[in-house]
């Protein structure tokens, strides 16, 4: 079974950026008919849905959770194995394990949200710490 691999993940400072990636090993991300998300766990929390983005044949929207509006861009990458998570404008409650995730159905994202339970394909996550 394939699986994904996310890098990027770091320390940076508040108001800094990063770039995460996300990258299908053992399966190709057709993106015209996957949905992918990023999510984040925080210790002690929940696992969240942060920004997510439609398959192509659903339209290929994009859902960014209100923290995230303005400050977080999912995009595909060439290489249709690839997607990023560009990260700007970080602040300390941003600290969290990210981990990107995808839906064979296509579905799981949505315009008021992201359904985490319809993503069957998870990375192992990457550390993301915002502080001074």
């Amino acid at each position: 079974q394939g699986q994904l691999v996310e890098s990027g993940g770091g320390l940076v400072q508040p108001g800094g950026s990063l770039s995460l990636s996300c990258e299908a090993s053992g399966f190709t991300l057709d993106l015209d008919y996957y949905a992918i998300g990023w999510f984040r766990q925080a210790p002690g929390k929940e696992r969240e849905g942060v920004v997510c983005m439609y398959s192509r044949v659903s339209g290929g929207a994009i859902y960014a959770k209100d923290s995230a509006k303005g400050r977080f861009t999912i995009t595909r990458g060439n290489a249709k194995n690839t997607v990023y998570l560009q990260m700007n404008s970080l602040k300390p409650e941003d600290t969290a394990v990210y981990y990107c995730a995808a839906a064979d159905s296509g579905y799981g994202c949505y315009a008021h949200g992201i359904s985490k339970h319809e993503f069957d394909s998870w990375g192992q996550g990457t550390q993301v710490t915002v502080s001074w």
